[in-house]
């Protein structure tokens, strides 16, 4: 909460310096051509928020009250769930307004605290998968060191690495962010405050804003991708090298699901910022990772995973038996 009254501080002492600064709200446009289908899509949204913070609290409580859970592995998982919850809290709830009414207008230091936690919930979302990624490496292709490498304490700093550069970073980012200027127009093309299309309304040099963020994507994108791609490849070669089949099949669902989340992930974002594409079609592939992704992870792993519908089971029966 204090993190959060700080931000609104420095933003709201960054607008009020600007006397060039002639918006003090944005209009979200949205989804403007949904016409008859707007109720639908209303209530699809609504659905999906819902079943996104069921399973990943779901998650979260299974792991926390499961002994044969307490394992990095679920303990990262836990806390990507968390960021899953934090991301889709963000974005959805300002979208069923959107939806609803043709879209809202937005504050200034309203669109910056979501472009804040937006971005924050993004960095997360990759730090865990990376993190994940490398305990999968560990368990994998060094089983005899897991226990030793990836302990209690690692998984602690690791987290709190995680969060430390989430949080420092995107507050230094977001407050250069709110420097610019914006002279008008004020309508964002958008269901919610995301960098480009608020960097297009800008009157202001763009230049170092620009560099600012390629520096970002290097540091919390594009690098834990290259973590995550080269962690799996010496995993599939390890998993190669295994000489029965069913040994191999065994090995390859302990991390075929977070294979399937980080794919499906980093595949609508890098789609996103790497190709060129429509107004639309950026809204559709932004819908991926906004808001489908925290509904299929709690999905994936929970579906996918013996471990965790077993500790469901026990959980369920046991609060039957006390009924």
């Amino acid at each position: 909460m204090s993190v959060f009254i700080s931000i609104k501080k420095l933003f709201l002492l960054n607008m009020l310096s600007s006397n060039s600064n002639t918006v003090t709200e944005f209009w979200l446009l949205g989804f403007h051509n949904l016409h008859n289908f707007k109720i639908s899509f209303f209530l699809l949204l609504l659905l999906i928020y819902c079943v996104t913070l069921c399973g990943n609290l779901l998650i979260i409580l299974v792991v926390s009250y499961s002994r044969s859970l307490h394992s990095p592995m679920y303990f990262f998982l836990t806390h990507l769930s968390f960021s899953d919850i934090l991301l889709s809290s963000t974005i959805v709830p300002l979208m069923l307004h959107i939806v609803l009414y043709d879209g809202i207008f937005v504050s200034f230091i309203g669109c910056w605290i979501q472009f804040f936690f937006f971005t924050t919930s993004e960095s997360l979302e990759c730090f865990f998968m990376t993190v994940m990624s490398y305990d999968r490496y560990q368990a994998i292709c060094h089983p005899l060191h897991y226990s030793s490498v990836m302990d209690f304490a690692f998984c602690i700093k690791s987290v709190l690495f995680c969060w430390f550069m989430s949080v420092v970073a995107l507050i230094n980012f977001s407050v250069s962010m709110s420097y610019l200027r914006f002279c008008g127009p004020n309508t964002i093309d958008h269901y919610f405050c995301d960098f480009h299309p608020l960097l297009e309304l800008s009157c202001s040099d763009t230049f170092f804003i620009k560099l600012e963020e390629m520096i970002m994507a290097i540091a919390f994108g594009i690098s834990p991708c290259i973590i995550i791609v080269v962690s799996y490849v010496y995993i599939i070669l390890t998993i190669l090298k295994i000489p029965s089949v069913t040994g191999r099949q065994k090995t390859f669902s302990t991390c075929s699901s977070h294979l399937a989340v980080v794919s499906l992930y980093y595949g609508s974002l890098l789609s996103i910022y790497l190709f060129p594409s429509k107004k639309s079609v950026k809204k559709i592939l932004s819908l991926l990772y906004t808001v489908v992704t925290p509904l299929l992870n709690p999905i994936i792993y929970s579906l996918s995973n013996r471990e965790i519908k077993q500790a469901f089971i026990k959980i369920k029966s046991k609060m039957l038996y006390f009924h």
